[in-house]
């Protein structure tokens, strides 16, 4: 053993318990950025219970397009909400279901099926003449620049589910 030892002074002892204490008010800093980070990959990405119920039979259905109202629950953070989701729903000439989405792609206006005089049988947008056709793609020449976007749907037990509002895939 060596007998050498030599003491700490008071300048290096404040350095190293400044540069300890930074390090850890450093450490506690990152963690939640880096839960924030972490998050979203520790989420499960199964989609079994996206779907609603939105009270609305299969047979109640017709070819004329029909406005739904349903609310959710939204999650953001803490904090827990009820949002209220809409949705026109109508059965096309095939007999399938069509749920589309009331939200215009060109500035986020709610468009209507009652539509205007000049343009029956059409969603009509009122912020810019917005127009769609009942399938819900855009008309060319207005401006929408893109199709309604549609709810994916399911039907269980005879009452119609809807899930997210997916894109539409232009052809």
């Amino acid at each position: 053993m060596s007998e050498d030892k030599q003491p700490v002074s008071r300048r290096q002892f404040l350095n190293y318990t400044l540069t300890g204490v930074g390090g850890f008010m450093a450490a506690g800093l990152m963690v939640s950025p880096l839960r924030m980070a972490i998050d979203p990959v520790l989420q499960s990405g199964s989609s079994e219970g996206d779907f609603t119920n939105v009270q609305l039979a299969e047979e109640d259905i017709t070819n004329e397009p029909q406005r739904i109202d349903w609310e959710i629950e939204q999650v953001d953070g803490w904090y827990t909400s009820k949002v209220t989701k809409s949705a026109w729903v109508f059965k096309n000439d095939n007999g399938e279901i069509v749920a589309l989405s009331p939200i215009c792609k060109h500035l986020g206006c709610v468009v209507s099926w009652e539509g205007s005089e000049e343009h029956p049988e059409r969603f009509y947008c009122p912020c810019h003449d917005g127009l769609y056709y009942k399938d819900g793609k855009n008309v060319p020449g207005t401006p929408p620049t893109a199709g309604l976007d549609i709810y994916e749907h399911k039907v269980e037990n005879g009452m119609l589910f809807l899930g997210k509002a997916q894109l539409r895939e232009e052809l």
